[in-house]
C-alpha cells in the first residue's frame, strides 16, 4: 500500500469505494456475494453521497505484506497466495479451501485490497484528514492470525487496530454489532489492554462461531478488555438498542479511547437467512447514529466504520450501509425518504423485482416514517423475566467491576 503521504484539507468523510472490491468474490452459490457492494455503491451514488463536496471517495489499493504481517502469520499468508494461485492446492487445516472459504484466483490480491481500504480509512481518520472513515466491504472480523474463518480471509479491522496502535493511538476501542461474535478481533487483541473489544452478538449457544459468552473477557494482562453480549434469538429491535445502551456507552466513556472502530454487520436484521435475530434498518440506522454521536463524544469525531455481514442482499444490505455512509457523512437519510427510482430500475432489470421502496421498515398506517424505534434505558431498572435483560445483566456483572462501574445501575 502507498503512504498518502502529507495531510489533505480535512474532509467530513472518507469512503473507501473501488468496482475491485468486489472481486472478493467466493462463488455464485455464496451467501457473502460481492452484489452486495456494488449495490450499496450504486445507493450511495444514486442519493448524491459520493458528490457531496464533505466526502471523499478513496480506491483501495491491495495492502503490502509489511501491513498483513502486523496480524498474520507469514506462513498463513504464504498458504493464501498459494491457494489463490492455484485454488486446488488450498489448505484446509487454515481454512482455506472450505465450505465457508473456498479458495479462488486472485483470493489474495483480492482479500488484501480490503485490508488496503480499510487502511486507507483508518490512516485518513488518523492524520486528519477526515473527521470519519467508511470502508463497507470491511468488517471481516472471523480471520484469525493463522488461518481463515466465517468467509473472512485476512482480518481488515485488526491490520487497522494495529496500525492506529503502532502511529501513536494509545487506545482504540472497537464495538462490533454483527450478529456473528467478532472472534477473531477479541482472539487477536486478547492480552492487549490497549483494546477495548466489545461485541454484541446472537450467542455462540445458537449461531456460528460457537463463542463470545459473557466470561471471555480478556487475557491476564488485560481483563476486563473483552466484552460479550450473547443476545437471545428472537432479540428486536427496542431490546438490542436498549442492550447497546446498556453497555456501550458506560465502558467506551470509561476506556477513553483515541479512536473508536465500529463494525456493522447488518446480518441482524429479521430477514437475514443464515440468523435469528428480528432487528430492521431503522434500528440498525439507529445504532449506527448511536455510535456516530458517541464517537463525537469521547474521541473528538475519530470514528472508523466498517460493515461486516449481510446476506439479505437486495432487502437490507444496501439501505443500511447508505445509511451508515450517510450518517459518517454528517447528511442522514429519514427511513420516510423513497429509494431512488433509478436504483430501484437497476435492481429489477437486473434481478425480476424492484427491491424495497423507503429506506425503512418501519412505517405508519398511513405510509410514512414511524420514526427511529423507542426503547427502554436500563436506568429505569432490569425485568428479571426479559432473556435480553437477563443476557446484558451477565456481561454487566462479568465486566463492569473490572472498570470500576456498577453492574446493576446506569
Amino acid at each position: 500500500m502507498v503512504d498518502p503521504g502529507p495531510a489533505r484539507t480535512a474532509s467530513q468523510a472518507v469512503v473507501v469505494w473501488d468496482d475491485a472490491l468486489t472481486t472478493y468474490d467466493f462463488g455464485p452459490s455464496h451467501p457473502m456475494t460481492p452484489i452486495r457492494l456494488d449495490l450499496t455503491a450504486r445507493l450511495c451514488q444514486d442519493f448524491g453521497l459520493f458528490d457531496l463536496p464533505q466526502v471523499e471517495v478513496a480506491q483501495a489499493e491491495p495492502a503490502v505484506e509489511e501491513f498483513l504481517r502486523t496480524v498474520h502469520d507469514a506462513a498463513y499468508i504464504d498458504a493464501v497466495r498459494a491457494a489463490a494461485a492455484d485454488p486446488g492446492a488450498a489448505d484446509p487445516l487454515r481454512g482455506l479451501g472450505t465450505e465457508d472459504d473456498p479458495a479462488f484466483l486472485g483470493m489474495h490480491e483480492a482479500s488484501a485490497r480490503i485490508v488496503g481500504g480499510s487502511l486507507t480509512a483508518a490512516q485518513a481518520v488518523w492524520r486528519g484528514e477526515a473527521a470519519h472513515g467508511v470502508n463497507f466491504s470491511g468488517g471481516l472480523h472471523h480471520a484469525m492470525a493463522d488461518r481463515a474463518g466465517g468467509f473472512c480471509i485476512y482480518n481488515d479491522v485488526a491490520v487497522a487496530i494495529r496500525w492506529l496502535l503502532d502511529h501513536g493511538a494509545q487506545r482504540v476501542a472497537y464495538v462490533d454489532i454483527d450478529v456473528h461474535h467478532g472472534d477473531g478481533v477479541q482472539d487477536i487483541f486478547w492480552d492487549d489492554p490497549r483494546v477495548l473489544t466489545i461485541s454484541l452478538h446472537e450467542s455462540g449457544r445458537m449461531l456460528f462461531p460457537g463463542t463470545g459468552f459473557p466470561g471471555e473477557i480478556g487475557g491476564p494482562a488485560a481483563e476486563g478488555a473483552a466484552v460479550n453480549v450473547a443476545l437471545p434469538p428472537g432479540t428486536r429491535d427496542a431490546q438490542w438498542l436498549r442492550a447497546i445502551d446498556a453497555v456501550v456507552p458506560a465502558l467506551v466513556r470509561e476506556f477513553r479511547p483515541d479512536i473508536l472502530v465500529t463494525q456493522h454487520g447488518c446480518d441482524t436484521h429479521a430477514l437475514d437467512p443464515l440468523a435469528h435475530l428480528e432487528m430492521s434498518v431503522d434500528g440498525q440506522r439507529a445504532a449506527a447514529e448511536a455510535l456516530h454521536e458517541l464517537a463525537h463524544e469521547v474521541c473528538d469525531g475519530k470514528w472508523l466504520a466498517l460493515g461486516g455481514g449481510g446476506y439479505a442482499v437486495l432487502e437490507v444490505v444496501p439501505r443500511t450501509w447508505t445509511h451508515l455512509v450517510a450518517i459518517a457523512a454528517h447528511q442522514p437519510i429519514d427511513t420516510a425518504e423513497a429509494v431512488p427510482a433509478s436504483w430501484r430500475r437497476y435492481v429489477e432489470g437486473r434481478f425480476g423485482r424492484p427491491g424495497p421502496i423507503l429506506m425503512g421498515d418501519r412505517t405508519t398506517s398511513g405510509g410514512g416514517s414511524a420514526g427511529a424505534p423507542s426503547w427502554r434505558p436500563w436506568s429505569v431498572g432490569v425485568d428479571p423475566d426479559d432473556p435480553v435483560d437477563r443476557a446484558v445483566l451477565a456481561t454487566r456483572q462479568a465486566v463492569f467491576p473490572l472498570h470500576g462501574l456498577d453492574a446493576w445501575f446506569g
